[in-house]
């Protein structure tokens, strides 16, 4: 081969590899994507001061004086914090569902340019296999001289592994991408999980602010007659929280501590998030709420709504709403997990239910929601932990069925 034809066989290749190096870009689409991308991104921040502002007007109004028209206004706000956060997910999964089809763009590039470049070495590798049947001496023979035939041979090589190693690269990428999709679809699904749960929570603060409407017009608006409700709701559950320390008392004496875990963090997860309002035991609040009588639980403050999980894996063995039996006493709605460990839990004042009777739960598993049923002052949980083996649902004068036991102090568990 002479050397002109050697330089034109080096151009042709290089030619060659340079536009199959060259990715397919759709430039307009991706541009649209990413200006798409940054207006939900701005969207997002947006929502998202707006929520600060309303959760300070939320702690602000939950931090007066508790009066039947301020916690109306105290739902709205709570409401209206629902519904940001129910768009600012909205947005969230639309940015996501951009983003994943700028990935997608990105991976059906690099496939094709994979496959473009898998082209190109097999017309290399045809154009190889023609000289070796040549045979090197006719190779030799048919340049110049030896430098041009080793100049071919050497070029055609480092053309077939830098193209080679492009082919490697790219798949690298591409599998980089694709794991980056994967991720992104799980985080979009997460948020479309947390969107639907916000939905539910709006549902119930709703309720709850038609409930106490309806009580502004049956106290014709008059915040004496809604403190003078108050006084005979804790005047009832003085009564009722009577009637089961009285059996709990004497359940605590049973409970035998080798049956059970050994008290430490962790054992437990925190069923709620949000302020632990009510310790265990004699409170100051269990002095005149329960007129006296042991808090035989924890209570943990958060709006209407809010998730409530199961504080370990086990089974729903009851649930129940007593406001059917005594309005606004004892527990509401509430609900008894069993666990392996030999401990029983018990969620109470719920405003909503997730499971059923029956249902085996993983540990942190979604249950039910918080509210402010039975005897509440306001929206939390009551979180009970029970020596397992002393647990059972009796029958309460007034409420219907009860749930008993031998009570521990949840924070040595938590």
């Amino acid at each position: 081969m002479t050397s002109s034809k050697l330089t034109r066989l080096v151009r042709l290749l290089s030619t060659f590899y340079f536009l199959l190096s060259t990715l397919p870009v759709h430039a307009a689409t991706a541009e649209d994507l990413r200006r798409a991308i940054e207006e939900k991104a701005k969207g997002l921040l947006e929502i998202n001061n707006q929520i600060q502002t309303t959760q300070k007007q939320l702690e602000q109004t939950q931090g007066q004086q508790k009066t039947l028209s301020k916690e109306i206004k105290s739902i709205d706000y709570s409401i209206n914090q629902l519904n940001l956060g129910i768009r600012s997910s909205q947005i969230n999964i639309e940015k996501l569902g951009l983003e994943m089809q700028e990935l997608q763009l990105d991976i059906n590039q690099i496939n094709s340019s994979i496959g473009n470049k898998k082209l190109a070495l097999v017309k290399l590798m045809r154009e190889l296999f023609e000289k070796d049947k040549q045979g090197s001496l006719v190779l030799f023979l048919k340049n110049r001289s030896l430098a041009d035939s080793l100049l071919e041979n050497q070029t055609i090589s480092d053309l077939n592994n830098g193209i080679s190693g492009e082919v490697v690269s790219l798949k690298e990428l591409n599998q980089q991408l694709d794991s980056k999709f994967q991720t992104t679809v799980s985080k979009k699904n997460k948020i479309a999980v947390e969107n639907s749960n916000l939905k539910n929570r709006k549902e119930i603060v709703v309720d709850q602010k038609g409930d106490r409407q309806q009580l502004l017009v049956q106290t014709k608006n008059q915040e004496k007659t809604y403190a003078l409700l108050l006084d005979d709701l804790s005047k009832k559950q003085a009564e009722i929280s009577e009637e089961i320390e009285k059996i709990e008392s004497e359940l605590r004496s049973k409970i035998d501590p080798s049956l059970l875990p050994i008290p430490r963090p962790g054992v437990l997860t925190m069923p709620a998030q949000g302020i632990l309002s009510q310790n265990y035991g004699n409170t100051a609040f269990a002095k005149y709420g329960y007129r006296g009588h042991f808090h035989n639980g924890i209570d943990i403050a958060a709006p209407v709504g809010s998730e409530v999980v199961s504080a370990e894996s086990g089974k729903v063995i009851a649930m129940g709403d007593q406001d059917k039996y005594c309005n606004r006493g004892a527990y509401g709605k509430f609900i008894v997990v069993a666990h392996d460990n030999n401990l029983t839990t018990l969620y109470a004042h719920l405003s909503g239910f997730a499971v059923k009777t029956g249902d085996i739960l993983n540990k942190g598993q979604l249950i039910g929601y918080v509210g402010r049923t039975g005897y509440a002052t306001g929206p939390h949980l009551h979180f009970t932990v029970y020596a397992g083996p002393t647990f059972y649902m009796g029958a309460s004068r007034t409420c219907g069925s009860m749930p008993l036991g031998g009570d521990l102090n949840p924070l040595n568990y938590l």
